[in-house]
């Protein structure tokens, strides 16, 4: 149990950390790459649902305004986060997983055939003890004759 805690806390500082990377990404490269048709800030895009919009003398927002940019800018983040999370942890992580599955199943695979072999073996040498029992040191069983376990 500590060690799935001692992981979270690790994720979680880490996720911190790259969220940082990420905003910058955003704010430094992609605004400024959507905003070449308009502004570089992303957050001035408005809509006015109800007039008048704009900004009173004291510096409050009058009418209803729809701010899309901050969404835009919001959803291009989450954009980008989910792909370098996908891309760089959950792909490789999937891979790793199979890889480990087949290489289990392989080696059950192998463990399967010695043990069977093994019991071949065994009835070989039951055949054989049988056989000398019988004191003509011929077998009643045929040669190659295998019973069902």
């Amino acid at each position: 149990m500590r060690g799935n805690v001692v992981d979270l806390a690790v994720a979680v500082v880490i996720g911190a950390a790259f969220t940082n990377i990420v905003n910058s990404i955003v704010k430094g490269i992609i605004s400024p790459l959507v905003g070449a048709i308009g502004t570089k800030n992303l957050d001035v895009y408005t809509s006015c649902l109800k007039a008048p919009c704009g900004v009173d003398a004291k510096g409050e927002p009058t009418g209803v305004n729809i701010m899309w940019g901050s969404v835009l800018n919001a959803t291009l983040t989450f954009l980008i986060t989910a792909a370098v999370v996908y891309f760089l942890m959950v792909l490789p992580m999937a891979k790793y997983l199979s890889r480990q599955e087949a290489r289990r199943k392989a080696r059950e695979g192998v463990k399967e055939t010695i043990e069977i072999t093994e019991l071949e073996v065994l009835k070989e040498i039951r055949d054989t003890l049988v056989s000398q029992r019988s004191g003509n040191g011929e077998s009643a069983r045929t040669p190659g004759a295998r019973d069902a376990v």
